[in-house]
């Protein structure tokens, strides 16, 4: 075990070096679009998302930079490497799915011919302005989609921290972590028809509750008076895989396409009424809201981290020495109606996740289970090992006994009608960020029977 923790350091240490030459290095060619410092969409970013505006309602394709969003619909001509020059037609399509589907040289091919395009010192965008004119819009008058149309959605429950409180409150200290826990990946599939895009409105959800679950007394129906929100991250599947063919574990990083930022909205009575034995249901199939710009795992690479020490060691199909942990800064606030400001009730961290992205996916794939491009798997709900790195109100008020001070005299347990709930993420490098924009939620009243 101490040879496992000197590798570890040794692993860290040449992390770092290398972040700090690559931000060096991306800090020599920066974008002829200026951008500010704490924009989330830098150079070094570049995220895919899709949208429209009012004088062209198609869905199209764009990256974002800066304030401004380059329309790759516009400038699909300039993508002449060997892997895109046969199929420019992808970034004509109204979501990612088809370039998704293109593969692990594509994504690198067309993220290079990006920065390429946009640097400060090539001039076949920066000095055409007619191309310019038609090839970039700002923000304020873009329609943003979702990214991509989701066939399947699948959710873990990867984070320690999170796993252990949650069973702490249920099953006590000693039987917080099920047995199977801290040997695979937990998860379950959720519904993909109810995920939407940041300012969706949430309505609040109708189900059957037992207000009482130590009384005989029968579950009542009505509104759910415990609504919660669930601080996670997903990451979207790229090229596809055929029945019967797992991923093994080293292969999987060619079908991670991108992450998002995600609230898996959640009805906590709905659900501790309904969850045994088959798992969530309606409790969390009302809604889960993600962020719309989709950021390629090539620009978090910078901020990749040693993997938390697994104890016990996962079964070989598990296993990776590589690093696959991301330092990614996470904020949750809620603004209640009347009040001014939005309140910070969380801040966490990627980072704190247990089980990896390529762990997830090779187990998820290991019984021979397919996936197609559009495909979303998502974290689990984030918790640090602090009180405000707790990823969910559950936590936070500790299942209601306490409660969330929200600042002049407002204070939550649960969600009420009217609350904005936004989810932020960024990665912090040496003068820019790496960042997801926003993950937006607004509570609407249940509606009456």
């Amino acid at each position: 075990m101490a040879a496992v923790h000197i590798w570890r350091r040794l692993i860290l240490a040449l992390l770092l070096t290398l972040k700090s030459i690559h931000e060096y290095n991306c800090n020599l060619n920066m974008s002829f679009i200026k951008v500010h410092e704490t924009s989330d969409f830098s150079y070094h970013n570049l995220p895919y998302g899709v949208f429209s505006t009012s004088d062209n309602p198609m869905h199209r394709i764009g990256v974002a930079i800066g304030d401004q969003i380059l329309d790759l619909s516009v400038v699909r001509h300039l993508f002449n490497g060997p892997a895109l020059k046969t199929h420019q037609d992808v970034f004509e399509q109204p979501t990612l799915n088809a370039f998704m589907a293109l593969g692990y040289d594509a994504w690198r091919e067309a993220r290079k011919a990006l920065q390429t395009l946009l640097a400060a010192n090539e001039s076949t965008l920066r000095d055409d302005v007619s191309l310019r004119s038609r090839a970039f819009v700002h923000h304020s008058s873009a329609v943003m989609h979702l990214p991509a149309e989701i066939g399947d959605y699948t959710d873990f429950y990867s984070s320690k921290d999170h796993a252990t409180n949650v069973g702490i409150m249920f099953r006590g200290k000693e039987n917080a972590l099920m047995p199977n826990w801290l040997r695979l990946p937990v998860g379950y599939h959720g519904r993909a028809s109810s995920v939407v895009v940041s300012e969706t409105p949430i309505r609040r959800p109708q189900g059957q509750m037992r207000p009482d679950p130590a009384s005989a007394m029968p579950p009542v129906f009505g509104p759910s008076k415990q609504l919660d929100i669930e601080l996670e991250m997903a990451f979207f599947v790229g090229k596809g895989t055929k029945l019967g063919e797992p991923i093994p574990l080293e292969k999987t990083h060619e079908h991670i396409f991108g992450m998002v930022l995600m609230n898996d909205w959640s009805a906590r009575d709905i659900q501790a009424w309904e969850y045994v034995p088959l798992g969530p249901f309606l409790g969390k199939n009302f809604g889960t809201t993600i962020s719309p710009w989709v950021v390629p795992l090539e620009a978090l690479m910078p901020f990749v981290e040693a993997n938390p020490v697994q104890d016990p060691e996962p079964l070989p199909y598990l296993r990776h020495d590589d690093p696959y942990t991301f330092n990614i800064n996470l904020f949750v606030e809620v603004k209640g109606e009347g009040m001014r400001d939005a309140a910070t009730i969380c801040k966490s961290n990627f980072k704190y996740m247990y089980w990896t992205m390529k762990q997830q996916l090779a187990h998820h794939t290991v019984n021979g289970c397919n996936v197609r491009p559009g495909d979303l798997l998502a974290s689990g709900t984030i918790s640090g090992p602090d009180p405000d790195s707790y990823g969910s109100m559950l936590e936070l008020s500790w299942r209601g006994s306490k409660t969330i001070d929200l600042g002049n005299g407002e204070t939550r347990t649960f969600l009420k009608d009217g609350d904005e709930v936004t989810l932020t993420g960024y990665c912090e490098g040496r003068g820019y960020r790496v960042g997801f924009g926003r993950c937006e939620g607004k509570i609407i009243p249940a509606l009456q029977q």
